[in-house]
């Protein structure tokens, strides 16, 4: 299935890459389901990864943040690879998992406890990007900034 968004770019800038992750979700199906996670909100912008990686160790996983995306690694365990399995329930294969950040995400921390691999994601906007107030201003106000400048200057000349 794919998706116009030519209605989107007639009022909007800048969300050329929102209309790309838009179609990889759409495609997102035919990602693979291996390993579980759960992404949680914990604060208003804070965010918690929790992905199941029962057999890793932190040797076994890589956590990289390249960009806006967040890539998280799986080797297979040395200890697997030598022994004879009757019963294979407990999947411990590699893996790739690759999660879009928003812009300015930083990534915390990432812990292995107890099979659970947690990352803790803070989304910190900086200043320059905070809403701020523009100034209006109107040519009358322009020509009244102009004469005060004048003015000043006149004056520091008569001073000297």
């Amino acid at each position: 299935m794919s998706y116009d968004f030519t209605p989107l770019f007639r009022s909007a800038i800048g969300f050329d890459r929102l209309a790309r992750m838009a179609g990889n979700a759409a495609n997102a199906q035919a990602m693979p389901s291996y390993p579980p996670y759960n992404i949680e909100k914990t604060a208003e912008t804070d965010y918690a990864l929790t992905m199941a990686l029962a057999g890793f160790g932190p040797e076994d996983v890589e956590v990289l943040q390249e960009d806006n995306t967040l890539v998280i690694r799986g080797r297979v365990p040395e200890s697997n690879r030598e022994r004879e399995w009757l019963h294979r329930g407990i999947a411990t294969r590699a893996f790739e998992r690759r999660f879009v950040l928003a812009d300015h995400t930083e990534i915390d921390e990432a812990e292995l406890r107890n099979g659970l691999l947690t990352i803790v994601v803070r989304q910190v906007v900086p200043e320059t990007a905070r809403p701020r107030r523009i100034p209006i201003v109107t040519a009358a106000s322009s020509q009244t900034v102009s004469r005060e400048a004048q003015h000043c200057h006149i004056e520091s000349h008569q001073a000297a």
